[in-house]
């Protein structure tokens, strides 16, 4: 993994956090609406109804936490971000408890293992990286998701049918058939693409088989 990378990622995130707080332009989303459409696309890797344990790559100030705690009775939830802003406002909004404890990590690798990951957003803003740097982190995190997840892991990126007069030099746009590709030929035979959300971005589900 590129330490230059994850290093700007944490100072990228942490100077929105400082910003404005803990709320979705706190994390680089527009608004709370389409941060929740995001986890409620992600959460549905999730197969169980109860007693599940869950990796939040990428937590921020936890808002996924708030989400599960809503739909789900019991299950255990680590959160983890490269940035120290974000875990100590995800600690001070939701305390640290049996179901629920938040991690500052160098890197994806750090995660425990666990029944599900979810990332939400992580793969989005590359910076000034080029192409072929930025999709190098993403399929080294993405293999890490694998490896530490027992029934399948989820995650979101924009993408490249989004319309060209809004798109960004310092975003990465994918294209969803490679990446659906490469989850089905790489991790399970059970992958879902969600790309009918009306937001520029696309979800995949990898469901592990049991």
């Amino acid at each position: 993994m590129n330490k230059k990378i994850l290093h700007d990622i944490s100072k990228y995130y942490s100077e929105k956090i400082i910003k404005f707080g803990n709320n979705p332009k706190g994390v680089d989303w527009k608004d709370e609406e389409s941060q929740i459409i995001r986890f409620e696309k992600l959460i549905e890797v999730i197969r169980e109804t109860d007693s599940f344990t869950i990796n939040d790559l990428g937590c921020g100030y936890g808002k996924l936490f708030e989400l599960l705690n809503s739909v789900y009775k019991t299950f255990n939830y680590k959160g983890y971000d490269l940035s120290g802003k974000m875990i100590s406002n995800a600690v001070e909004l939701y305390g640290i408890n049996e179901n629920a404890k938040f991690f500052l990590i160098n890197g994806s690798s750090d995660m425990v293992l666990s029944d599900y990951t979810l990332a939400s957003g992580i793969f989005n803003v590359k910076m000034n990286y080029n192409h072929k740097e930025w999709e190098r982190y993403i399929v080294s995190t993405i293999n890490e998701m694998d490896k530490k997840s027992t029934g399948g892991f989820s995650f979101n990126m924009l993408t490249k049918y989004s319309d060209k007069d809004k798109m960004r030099d310092d975003l990465y746009y994918a294209d969803p058939c490679y990446f659906f590709d490469f989850c089905k030929n790489n991790f399970a035979k059970n992958v879902s693409l969600l790309h009918d959300y009306n937001l520029y971005e696309f979800t995949i589900l990898v469901k592990k088989q049991s």
